[in-house]
């Protein structure tokens, strides 16, 4: 399996393009329920290209991108350079580089799953101010909820390379050992995607778990999309249907 920091190396500029943002009633959610304000600071931990950190940066918010993929850390700087709240990071989950009780929030979004949660864990309630808060995020693809849907799924479940082992909902039933003894909260967000087809095989590809160029099961796995997406576009375009989940809560600073 690779190396999680490596495993979007050659694909950054399909996750620039491609991967799906996030709604901005997630700020809303965080205000609401966290209180989240302008001037609350934020680490945004394996942030990649920059997706979820541009939606804090929007907000007013000063953040810290905390990302290993120097690849994925390149985009983002040149995307968000122009916001003076900007500041990237070159660490890992488990060893941000920032200062003791330096934030407010931790944010990971379609990442958490790649961390050693244990060190990560260590790591967050350090740099965390006293009732600072942890918000772990993902957008949840729904799986069945359309014949599309489905037909995609199997395509991954195909094609995928390692797609079984990897799949970040393995991850989330781990989420109540993270914040204990703390207790946690979770929301749900609905999120959309349209695509036409190149945008629909440019989001695929910027997939850690599918084939590249290289690999023999490339050129048929992107056969079958063509005629996957054939079948089911209606003018055109297909859709992809999110369950942002937005789990949030406190974390102990014992350590």
């Amino acid at each position: 399996m690779l190396d999680p920091s490596d495993r979007f190396s050659g694909r950054v500029e399909n996750y620039v393009k491609f991967r799906p943002g996030y709604p901005p009633a997630l700020i809303k959610l965080l205000a609401s329920e966290c209180g989240l304000t302008e001037t609350s600071l934020v680490a945004d931990v394996g942030s990649g290209t920059g997706i979820l950190s541009e939606l804090f940066l929007k907000n007013g918010n000063s953040v810290f991108a905390v990302e290993p993929n120097a690849e994925m850390r390149g985009a983002a700087e040149r995307l968000l350079g122009r916001y003076n709240g900007f500041v990237s990071v070159a660490a890992k989950a488990e060893a941000t580089s920032l200062e003791a009780e330096s934030v407010h929030f931790i944010t990971a979004a379609q990442a958490f799953h790649w961390f050693d949660r244990n060190k990560a864990k260590k790591e967050f309630a350090r740099i965390l101010k006293p009732e600072g808060w942890v918000a772990l995020i993902w957008n949840e693809r729904r799986l069945d909820s359309t014949p599309f849907l489905r037909a995609y799924e199997n395509l991954l479940l195909r094609y995928g390379t390692d797609y079984s082992q990897v799949r970040h909902e393995k991850v989330t039933k781990e989420i109540g050992d993270f914040f204990k003894p703390d207790v946690f909260a979770v929301n749900t967000l609905e999120n959309r995607q349209y695509f036409d087809f190149e945008s629909l095989k440019g989001r695929l590809l910027s997939s850690s778990y599918v084939p590249n160029q290289s690999h023999p099961d490339f050129e048929p796995m992107l056969a079958e999309l063509e005629r996957l997406f054939a079948s089911h576009e209606k003018e055109g375009i297909v859709s992809f249907v999110y369950d942002t989940k937005v789990f949030y809560g406190h974390l102990s600073r014992s350590r």
